[in-house]
């Protein structure tokens, strides 16, 4: 089955007749009580909400969230955003499409930005430290999917190696910032590069990423801190002697990472390393996310739709001879 029509390419007032994955399927219920279906579609050049007012009796037990799924329906806007309203829905079995049609892929090679985060791993200086990042990279199973992991569902870095791609992202910018803060009080540079490299690790499990990028039953259940800790834990456990310390701290940048209780952190930044990460962290995620959001709603115009997340338009500048 040959995909030609993408989310990208979906305009208001155009019919949708197209394959999509189904992520975010839930039902809602009108003021009279009659049930709805909230979904959002996706496809490797992004995603678009939809709704299905009129439900027929086995259309919600029909297919599930992560299903390639064939629609028929309307696309308009909501809230200054495309919505699709869904007249017909269908499973469509695996073996009909191509899955690269679907997932949406880093554009550098996620191989070569692990070569690059494996390189800079490589100058730690203290034997602890360095020695547990050849112990991550030499397990095989974790490095591949390392460099195919999400770094997110929606947010930032949601595709096929973006979780590699944050990870240096965030990397890249210790040595500047460490560099400037050790001359005066102390910036521990390996901690911080190592928990550069860590605070996301627990990614590999929290997302899964078949036919869709979508929350895994342990990423929802604990979510990706209490599953780095652990994963940071039992590579540890290898290492005989690691100083406890040192242990204790790393767990506290993975733990801490997201800043604040409300955006996520089980406990705010309580060391320097700690602060340090989570600004480089939350700078590089917003930065990403912001520019994939101008990339999707590139309308020709200075201002980008409404980014519901984030409360705002984003101004991307006028052309020569433009006016307001």
């Amino acid at each position: 089955m040959t995909k030609t029509t993408f989310v990208e390419n979906i305009q208001p007032g155009e019919k949708v007749d197209a394959t999509f994955v189904v992520t975010d399927k839930s039902v809602s219920h009108r003021k009279d009580g009659a049930p709805f279906l909230n979904l959002t579609l996706v496809d490797r050049t992004g995603s678009v909400r939809a709704i299905m007012w009129d439900l027929g009796p086995d259309t919600l037990a029909s297919f599930d969230n992560g299903d390639y799924i064939s629609v028929k329906g309307q696309a308009g806007t909501y809230r200054d955003q495309v919505q699709v309203t869904v007249k017909a829905i269908a499973k469509v079995q695996d073996d009909k499409v191509d899955p690269g049609d679907f997932l949406p892929v880093c554009p550098t090679d996620p191989q070569k930005l692990l070569a690059k985060l494996q390189e800079l791993t490589a100058t730690i200086t203290d034997p602890f430290l360095l020695k547990l990042m050849e112990t991550f990279w030499q397990d095989q199973d974790f490095s591949r999917a390392f460099a195919t992991a999400p770094a997110g569902k929606k947010m930032h870095h949601a595709y096929i190696g973006g979780l590699v791609e944050h990870t240096l992202s965030v990397a890249l910018l210790v040595d500047p910032l460490a560099g400037h803060y050790i001359k005066n009080k102390g910036v521990n540079r390996d901690l911080l590069l190592t928990g550069a490299v860590l605070h996301d690790v627990g990614k590999v499990e929290e997302f899964q990423w078949k036919a869709a990028i979508d929350y895994s039953d342990a990423g929802r259940l604990m979510g990706h801190a209490v599953i780095g800790v652990r994963i940071l834990d039992e590579k540890i456990a290898a290492i005989p002697d690691f100083p406890n310390e040192t242990a204790m701290l790393l767990r506290h940048m993975i733990v801490s990472h997201h800043g604040e209780r409300d955006f996520g952190a089980l406990e705010p930044p309580k060391t320097l390393e700690a602060v340090i990460l989570h600004n480089i962290d939350d700078l590089d995620a917003k930065v990403n996310g912001v520019r994939t959001f101008m990339d999707q709603e590139d309308n020709g115009e200075a201002w980008t739709g409404y980014h519901r997340l984030m409360e705002r338009h984003f101004y991307r500048g006028r052309k020569a001879g433009d006016h307001e």
